[in-house]
């Protein structure tokens, strides 16, 4: 299981060694890795998807324990594989092998918490109106809906998340668990950890009897095989983390399909980090520890890194803005994940750094070499009327660097929310007080983002059932979804509605006697009991 081909895995096959290769890479050495990746050819993508249609007509009609089993399947391969994962996932990311292990456990987790959604069932949301043949003027009739699988879903596997995003992570986690079989293409940054979790996939599918095409795992360009993907007409939905630009070019095409397809990409974001007046009263060193923690964690390649900081234009925020530039000038150095990140970083830190409305205030002088994908933190800082006359503040910068925006009173502070776009997470640091005087900009960032912290960081997505991580656009491409949480699995289903059907004839969560035993709605009321 733990021998690397180089070879996409179409269902129970192997691809080709055909086409040009990629490499693995290890961006803090600069070091190539073996083996040689080769990618799907335009039939293997075919096949794939031909693979995903015919094994959706009945793995979606398994029931949820069955799903369940192969879902824990997954995860228990994924810890046996040990340091095997840990050494090839940290070689392809330069990550530390702590945070490849912690990937690992909320990869198992999510999994895990999927398994324990499906295998109970009230997540599909059966309703059941009973018919009333004595209503005047017309009877009732026996009305009954749940929601049920979409159909094959293909899977963008991030650079930033080598597990927990990507071939096993929370898309390919809600979508199995929901009923689609999954196709991933997989990163080129991370091709080895990806093969390794794929293997997993396909042989729990194997050992749960699961038809073949329920996963598949495909090499190459995103602007090939992935496109080629999301327009097969097999194909019924995606789900992406990256950029903008990717993001809305996935969007375009499967909107230009003949029969167009979701998509659920999560894509941009600079997080607003709020603070209050209240809280500049407070332990300024705490606050400054928390928020450098924040930008820089992850080399500031998470998509909750805070790259915009709003503080009040006093004293208290000019002593706090000191305590923030001593802990960035002193930063490590930063391995990014990519080449390619890495040269957007400095090319962005450059621009703003050369923006006369800005003050850079620490630019660690660490360039890009031949030699590993390096940066340094980055804080630069301006005011609230530069920061709304200068649209292109608030573009997002991956990576260790955030803006401070000294807000000169409440009322600018309000426009400068205002003029935000859609974002993941918004956090806001003050006092109960700070709250209540500043209600109206809780009510602003309502509208703009999909998660609020209140004195915290929001870095650290806790994996649960009332996680929201998404937003409106351009965070997401569709605000009303999330990508974490058990939420997720909503975003590949849809709702199926029968009319005066026989028992005999209904999906056993519709069932008069209710077999399953899950919740639903009879007449209006929750309830677990068969119908009388």
């Amino acid at each position: 299981m733990a021998e690397l081909t180089g070879k996409s895995i179409i269902g129970y096959r192997r691809g080709t060694q055909e086409g040009n290769p990629s490499y693995g890479y290890n961006p803090a050495s600069g070091e190539q890795m073996a083996p040689a990746y080769f990618p799907a050819s335009a039939a293997e993508v075919d096949l794939a998807a031909q693979l995903a249609g015919r094994a959706f007509a009945s793995y979606r009609r398994l029931p949820g324990r069955k799903k369940a089993a192969f879902l824990r399947k997954i995860a228990e391969g994924i810890e046996a594989l040990g340091e095997i994962l840990v050494t090839r996932g940290s070689q392809e990311t330069g990550l530390p092998a702590g945070r490849i292990t912690m990937e690992t456990g909320r990869t198992c987790g999510q999994l895990r918490l999927f398994a324990d959604l499906v295998e109970e069932g009230s997540w599909v949301d059966a309703r059941i109106d009973r018919a009333n043949a004595q209503r005047q003027p017309l009877p009732k009739p026996d009305v009954r809906s749940m929601l049920q699988a979409l159909g094959p879903v293909v899977v963008f596997a991030p650079s930033n998340f080598p597990l927990a995003f990507s071939v096993a992570g929370g898309d390919t986690a809600s979508a199995l668990a929901g009923g689609n079989p999954v196709i991933v293409k997989a990163h080129h940054a991370h091709p080895g950890t990806a093969e390794l979790a794929g293997n997993v996939i396909c042989e729990a599918a194997r050992a749960c009897d699961l038809p073949e095409g329920v996963f598949s795992l495909l090499y190459g360009a995103g602007s090939e095989v992935g496109m080629a993907l999301v327009k097969h007409p097999a194909v019924k939905a995606v789900g992406f983390t990256g950029s903008r630009a990717a993001g809305q070019a996935l969007m375009q095409a499967a909107a230009s399909r003949p029969e167009p397809i979701p998509v659920y990409a999560e894509m941009s974001s600079i997080n607003p980090f709020v603070i209050l007046p209240g809280a500049l009263r407070k332990d300024l060193a705490e606050l400054a520890a928390g928020l450098h923690g924040s930008v820089t964690l992850g080399a500031g390649q998470f998509c909750t890194n805070p790259g915009l900081v709003l503080l009040p234009d006093d004293a208290n925020a000019a002593s706090f803005t000191v305590k923030l530039a001593t802990l960035m000038s002193n930063s490590d150095r930063f391995t990014m994940l990519t080449p390619g990140t890495c040269s957007s970083y400095h090319a962005g830190v450059s621009t703003r750094a050369h923006d006369t409305r800005v003050t850079t205030v620490v630019k660690q002088a660490v360039e890009p070499g031949n030699t590993g994908c390096h940066s340094g933190a980055a804080l630069f800082q301006t005011d609230g009327a530069s920061f709304l006359a200068d649209p292109e503040l608030g573009a997002e910068i991956f990576g260790p660097s955030t803006l401070l925006v000294n807000y000169s009173n409440r009322e600018q502070l309000l426009e400068i929310v205002h003029a935000l776009e859609g974002q993941l997470t918004a956090t806001v640091h003050g006092t109960e007080q700070d709250l209540n005087d500043f209600s109206d900009l809780l009510a602003v960032l309502e509208t703009r983002v999909g998660r609020l912290i209140f004195n915290g960081f929001p870095t650290g997505v806790e994996v649960c059932h009332a996680m929201v991580h998404g937003g409106p656009f351009p965070a997401t491409s569709d605000g009303r979804s999330t990508s974490v949480g058990t939420r997720a699995i909503l975003r590949f289903a849809r709702q199926v509605c029968y009319q005066s059907f026989p028992d005999s004839a209904l999906p056993s969560e519709l069932e008069s006697n209710n077999p399953l035993k899950i919740w639903r709605m009879v007449d209006g009321n929750l309830s677990r009991d068969p119908l009388a």
